[in-house]
């Protein structure tokens, strides 16, 4: 037995004992194959699943370090089949192999024929699959390329996907080269990505993962197609790619619901891409309208299905995904492995806020009581209309109130879920309200008279989760959030990493009824957090509400 911060179990679950020395050193190197489940106060629970073993082993990590790294922090002998299993499911990947053949095109390769034999006898595989090639292959056709890949991952055996790429049309594309120079991390993540082919980035918000797009675009010189959450985003990156690329801006294109412009770089929503007319989707057009050599998707983990289906015919352009994290609410991950490509560069945040990238965040929970009235209330209520109660109720709204005064002179944010809680609050604190219906041009009015400091305080909904650029803002007030989702959480906290001119800190409020959903949900939340190392309190209200209490 040795003095390591870590418990391996036979079950494939590992506990992590957060106040050990060692244990920000072991979180960092199990970070690869292991993923998150529980984050309590003391003994952090993850689990190392086959998905995670195979993104490891995609990114150039083998079953000995994985092993070594076990070995290294265990507290206690670990189980050895626990051992065994990590190396034969590591093993399963590149068992299979995409390949391209002179003679027969695009063929499906085994090195074991017994496990080729296996995988061709899956109902779920027969009709993607061409004749025989010898005893160790078989072809398959171009277009079935990326949904056998999925189906092979279901089936517990990924390919290796060794088939190539086409250059696509050619067009010139250089970095700029002055007033500014690539991160070293975000270099790191561009070579990554070249050199697998196609995948995953996973950076924090406020790194910089337009420049890793750019300078992905800048590696493969050719026309290039860009997917984004929404219109504001497309406007941000349309922006950052003239200022840091030789591009003009008659060369980049915008197809939104305003305009539908395909030039040798578009830069495309998923809204416009997922619209659909008399049950067809119209502009799925736009991914054949040029011969794309690379294809952008920017929050990947936000893809729409529709999205899937159509990134399962373009496996021959290179395609690269960016995104803060990647979790799924909907447990797509493994499409995501599958069709873009496994996680190719993965930065953990604590680490670029240590090497001073993205600014310190302090994340708080304010847990508030409701008023005898609202407890009740809220015991009575519909199921299905319990959280929408408890996250809207009037004890929320005057303790956002007080948290805004006591943050009186800083940029702030108060975001939330809900329409009619966000346009009471931006009543309440004479602040304006962005949500949904908010034309484009009057949200960016707002946006910048925010970032110029005209504007201290505004009010947000879900529509400024996603790819809003605000390095100004200092403090976020969460007023109410997507039930559990952890996706948000990342996107939320997110907005307040930009490093600041002044080198402040940022500080990120969840405010949370007690004893209600809102408190359940908010542990789910409380996962991503953990999971990047960020260490996250818990205060009264009545501290807030008296004026009194450090925060």
């Amino acid at each position: 037995m040795t003095d390591g911060p870590l418990i391996v179990q036979s079950d494939k679950t590992l506990l992590l004992e957060v106040g050990h020395p060692a244990a920000g050193a072991c979180r960092k190197d199990i970070a690869p194959f292991a993923e998150l489940e529980r984050a309590p106060e003391h003994v952090h629970t993850y689990r190392v699943t086959p998905l995670a073993l195979w993104n490891a082993r995609a990114a150039g990590h083998d079953a000995e370090q994985v092993v070594d790294t076990l070995l290294k922090y265990s507290r206690y002998p670990v189980p050895h089949a626990l051992l065994v299993d990590v190396a034969d499911t590591m093993a399963r990947y590149g068992r299979l192999r995409l390949e391209k053949d002179a003679e027969h095109g695009l063929v499906l390769r085994s090195s074991e024929r017994a496990v080729l034999e296996e995988v061709l006898r899956a109902k779920k595989v027969k009709g993607m699959i061409g004749d025989r090639v010898g005893d160790d292959a078989v072809a398959v056709h171009p277009s079935e390329r990326g949904a056998l890949k999925q189906a092979l991952l279901k089936l517990g055996w990924p390919a290796d996907d060794r088939a190539g790429y086409v250059d696509g049309e050619a067009h010139p594309i250089d970095l700029a080269e002055d007033g500014w120079e690539l991160r070293s991390y975000q270099r790191e993540a561009a070579d990554a990505f070249w050199h697998g082919g196609s995948g995953v980035v996973v950076l924090p918000c406020g790194s910089g993962k337009t420049v890793v797009g750019a300078a992905a675009m800048a590696r493969a010189r050719a026309t290039t197609l860009i997917l984004v959450t929404n219109t504001v985003s497309a406007h941000q990156w349309k922006q950052e790619l003239i200022k840091r690329t030789s591009l003009t801006e008659d060369e980049i294109g915008e197809y939104t619901g305003a305009k539908k412009e395909i030039r040798p770089v578009t830069i495309a929503t998923y809204q416009i891409m997922t619209t659909r007319r008399k049950g067809v989707y119209a502009h799925l057009e736009l991914f054949d309208a040029r011969d794309w050599g690379l294809v952008v998707y920017d929050e990947v983990h936000l893809l729409p299905a529709p999205i899937f289906r159509m990134t399962a015919d373009l496996q021959a352009r290179r395609r690269l995904g960016l995104t803060a994290t990647l979790v799924r609410e909907d447990d797509r991950e493994g499409d995501v492995f599958s069709l873009i490509g496994p996680k190719r560069y993965d930065a953990p945040w604590k680490d670029m806020e240590a090497q001073g990238w993205i600014a310190p965040a302090d994340c708080v929970e304010v847990r508030v009581t409701l008023t005898d009235s609202e407890r009740l209330a809220y015991a009575t209520a519909e199921p299905e209309e319990r959280y929408r109660f408890c996250a809207t109720t009037d004890t929320k709204t005057r303790l956002v109130e007080a948290l805004v005064k006591r943050h009186a002179g800083e940029q702030i944010l108060v975001i939330g879920q809900y329409i009619d809680q966000l346009d009471d609050l931006g009543a309440l604190l004479g602040a304006p309200v962005i949500k949904g219906e908010t034309r484009v041009k009057e949200r960016e009015r707002l946006f910048d008279a925010f970032r110029s400091g005209e504007l201290n305080v505004l009010v947000v909904s879900k529509v400024a989760n996603f790819s809003i650029d605000l390095p100004e803002a200092t403090v976020a007030v969460q007023v109410s959030g997507s039930y559990g989702s952890r996706q948000e959480e990342a996107q939320r906290l997110g907005r307040l990493l930009r490093p600041k001119a002044s080198g402040k800190g940022a500080r990120f409020y969840a405010v949370v009824a007690r004893d209600t959903l809102d408190q359940d949900y908010a542990a789910h939340r409380q996962r991503f957090l953990a999971e990047q190392g960020y260490a996250y309190r818990i205060v009264d209200a009545d501290a807030v509400l008296s004026g009194g209490g450090e925060l």
